[in-house]
């Protein structure tokens, strides 16, 4: 079409678009013109070798690329294809291994993951990272892991398999961090194999003693959900502990020395009532951790079964014997699970074994009745008269060094005749107490003995600041 200026109008093309990339293009594959290391550069962003392989029907200077990978990604693959690209990788020394065979390749036959051990062992990752699933009939196997010389880091969760360090005498000379998920192996064997081992994780293993004996390691993290039966701890330059476990009925803390530690996060549950807090209480949960500069210890006791004493198991051992080993801590917080019973005697016990206590919280639970199923569950845990949680009666005469003791917190305080007593005790042993904070339970508000009762102790220690709390408001101090 001609206009009346003279200019011809032309109608667009419908594929405009694509003409103008096939007229302007020249036809020439530049990606593949570039050099070899951009290209892997590219390829090694797809964190896959699988995918990275795949490239090669893109052109042929693609092909046999990914073999030259310093970084290899192997997940979702069964162990026959895996077994066969590993066999086609080219480059001796790696920087990452992963490989991730899911659940649905389990290998049901240990010596495929002892062949699959040894392969990655050729390729010298300086990082390794292995996941493989395996069956529980196979767990009496052993698998030993072989020398990996150039390994720093290494993270190894093999389901339901055995594994063992490599033959007498071989190590893994730089490797520094270790991790160990979901099977079972000898920790102080492995660890005597890593002579500059820094960090070691333990995770979900079904392993019964925890020994860990080393020079180097800085970090342990430790977090078992199968009983422990025994924990022997000797590292003098740790300096962060996280562990969480349950204990077995014969546990033991036989040792454990790390002077230097600082970070501590240490948690212990009980199922069995066989661990004594004096004479009648029981632990049931420990909780030892680093919050605020200081280290605070959390004993969560119980005496459910104080009721019927014939069936109220001898306690195997006490919790004195425990404690010894752990690390030093300030802050001691108990929490009394059944606060019906008589506690004096079992409190007074724990703080005669660490005079460096500078604080204590005592958290009393007392049963609140609410319908006639409480009541019931209520008076079968309520103390009966001449019950034995009161022994040894002497307690309340009993003069106790507590000078590091300053600051004291009880909540849940019922006004007993008991807890009166005790509040007594502290004034006298804690002759450095600066402050005392009595927070009162609900049955105490129309009470005007036990307010009359309180407030005398108050005034007769001057020196030190008092307060009476009820949930989060102050309502009297002096």
């Amino acid at each position: 079409m001609e206009l009346r200026s003279g200019r011809r109008l032309i109608s667009p093309s419908p594929h405009g678009a694509r003409r103008r990339s096939l007229v302007d293009g020249d036809g020439v594959d530049r990606i593949s013109s570039l050099p070899d290391d951009l290209l892997l550069q590219i390829l090694g962003r797809l964190r896959c070798a699988r995918d990275a392989a795949r490239t090669s029907f893109l052109s042929r200077r693609w092909g046999g690329l990914w073999r030259r990978l310093p970084e290899l990604h192997f997940r979702e693959i069964g162990a026959d294809a895996l077994g066969a690209a590993l066999g086609q990788a080219g480059r001796p020394a790696l920087s990452l291994l992963e490989i991730d065979i899911p659940e649905k390749h389990r290998i049901t036959d240990p010596a495929r993951v002892s062949a699959l051990l040894r392969t990655a062992a050729r390729l010298a990752p300086a990082n390794l990272v292995l996941t493989v699933w395996g069956h529980d009939k196979d767990r009496p196997v052993p698998i030993q892991i072989p020398r990996f010389d150039r390994a720093i880091s290494m993270k190894l969760t093999v389901h339901n398999l055995q594994l063992a360090p490599p033959g007498q005498g071989a190590e893994f000379p730089v490797l520094e961090r270790l991790s160990m998920s979901r099977c079972h192996f000898d920790t102080d064997a492995l660890v005597r194999r890593c002579p500059r081992l820094r960090v070691l994780e333990v995770l979900q293993c079904d392993i019964g003693t925890i020994k860990v004996h080393s020079p180097m390691i800085e970090e342990l993290v430790v977090k078992q959900s199968i009983y422990t039966q025994c924990i022997h701890i000797v590292a003098p330059v740790l300096k962060r502990l996280t562990m969480d476990i349950r204990v077995w009925f014969f546990f033991t803390l036989s040792c454990f020395s790390a002077p230097m530690v600082e970070d501590v996060s240490w948690e212990c549950r009980s199922s069995y009532p066989n661990i004594g807090v004096g004479q009648w209480w029981r632990l049931q949960r420990l909780k030892l951790l680093t919050e605020n500069s200081a280290r605070t210890l959390r004993l969560f006791i119980d005496t459910k079964l104080l009721r019927h004493t014939k069936h109220m198991p001898p306690a195997e051992r006490n919790f004195n014997q425990h404690i010894g080993p752990l690390p030093a801590f300030s802050v001691l917080e108990l929490y009394l699970l059944n606060g019906e019973h008589v506690f004096g005697a079992a409190v007074l016990n724990l703080l005669e074994i660490r005079s460096t206590i500078r604080r204590l919280k005592v958290v009393i639970r007392h049963h609140v009745v609410i319908d006639s199923l409480t009541k019931i569950l209520d008076d079968e845990e309520s103390c009966p008269p001449e019950c034995a949680c009161d022994l040894p009666r002497n307690w309340r005469s009993q003069s106790v060094s507590l000078v590091a003791l300053e600051q004291v917190e009880i909540n849940g305080f019922n006004g007993n005749d008991h807890e009166i007593d005790f509040l007594k005790l502290l004034f006298r042993c804690a002759t450095q107490m600066k402050t005392m904070t009595v927070q009162l339970s609900t049955n105490v508000l129309g009470s005007n003995r036990e307010w009359a009762e309180i407030y005398n102790i108050f005034e007769e220690n001057p020196s030190v600041e008092c307060f009476v709390t009820i949930s989060v408001s102050s309502f009297y101090s002096r």
